[in-house]
C-alpha cells in the first residue's frame, strides 16, 4: 500500500514501520495518524510478523509531537476529533496483539512520546529528548499522555513532566522508566532489531498472551489480574508451542516453535 507519510518494511519475522515527515520532524497531522492506523491493521494481519519496531525518519526526531500548523485554528469540536483520532490510533497499537519495540532517536515530544508510550518497550538513543510540552501552548496532552505517563513512571514524576512543560535526557528517561535502554545513535535500529528478535525467538502464543495479561492486568484489580493469568496460563497448553517448548527443554535441545 502506497502512504504519503508512512513507510513500512518487513524483514524475516519483523516489521518496521517508520514515520516519514522528516521535514516536518514527523509531526502527526490526521493523515499521517490514518496512514498509521492502517500500518498497524497491515502488520496484524501478516503472519509472518511477530514483532514490531516503531521509529521516525531522519535523525533529527522520531515525533515531534502533533502537527502544530494543523492545530492552531482547530474548533473545540475539531480539536476532540483530532485527540479522539491520535488515541485510537495509539489504542491500537497497545492493543495489537503483538510486541511493539519504539525505536526513539531525536525529539519525542508532545504526540511523540505519546505515541512510543503506546509501544511495549522504548528503547532510546542517547540523543533522544522526550517531553510532554503542550502546557506551553496553553492546551494539555491530547493522545492519552495524562493517563499513560503516570501508568509508567508514577503519578509524581508524571505530573512534573506533564506540568511543567520539560524536556528529559534519554539517561533520564531510563532512570524513571520511561525508557528500557539507552543506546548510541548509531547503533538503535541494530539495537531494536536484536530485542525484537530475542522476542520472536519465543513461543509466540505465549508472548502474545503475556502482553495481552500485562495490558490487562494494569485495568484491574490484583486478583482479577492473577485470574487473568491463569486463564492466559491455561490458553498455552492449548498450543503446539507449550508442547515443543517443553519437550525441547526436557531433552535439552533448542525449541523448534511454530507459532501455534
Amino acid at each position: 500500500m502506497g502512504w504519503n507519510n508512512i513507510l513500512l518494511e518487513t524483514e524475516g519475522n519483523t516489521a518496521v514501520v517508520t514515520i516519514n515527515r522528516p521535514r516536518a520532524l514527523n509531526a502527526l497531522n490526521s493523515e499521517t495518524l490514518q496512514e498509521l492506523s492502517q500500518a498497524i491493521d497491515q502488520v496484524a494481519g501478516d503472519p509472518a510478523v511477530s514483532v514490531v519496531i516503531v521509529t521516525g525518519a531522519g535523525e533529527k526526531a522520531f515525533v515531534a509531537g502533533a502537527d502544530i500548523s494543523q492545530m492552531k485554528e482547530m474548533s473545540p469540536l475539531e480539536a476532540r476529533e483530532f485527540a479522539r483520532l491520535g488515541q485510537q490510533v495509539f489504542d491500537k497499537i497497545e492493543n495489537l496483539a503483538k510486541p511493539v519495540i519504539a525505536a526513539v532517536k531525536g525529539f519525542a515530544l508532545g504526540g511523540g512520546c505519546e505515541l512510543s508510550m503506546a509501544c511495549d518497550m522504548r528503547i532510546a538513543a542517547d540523543n533522544a529528548r522526550f517531553g510532554q510540552p503542550e502546557v506551553g501552548l496553553g492546551i494539555t496532552a491530547g493522545f492519552a499522555g495524562t493517563q499513560r505517563l503516570p501508568r509508567l513512571v508514577g503519578k509524581g514524576v508524571a505530573s512534573e513532566i506533564l506540568m511543567t512543560g520539560d524536556m528529559i535526557s534519554a539517561e533520564e528517561a531510563h532512570r524513571i522508566g520511561l525508557a528500557n535502554k539507552v543506546v548510541p545513535a548509531a547503533d538503535l535500529l541494530k539495537a531494536a532489531r536484536d530485542l525484537a528478535a530475542r522476542i520472536a525467538s519465543k513461543g509466540q502464543v505465549a508472548v502474545r498472551l503475556t502482553k495481552s495479561a500485562i495490558h490487562q492486568g494494569l485495568n484491574m484489580d490484583i486478583e482479577r489480574g492473577q485470574a487473568f493469568e491463569a486463564d492466559a496460563f491455561a490458553l498455552c497448553f492449548t498450543s503446539a508451542d507449550q508442547k515443543e517448548g517443553m519437550d525441547a527443554f526436557l531433552n535439552k535441545r533448542k525449541p523448534n516453535f511454530s507459532g501455534k
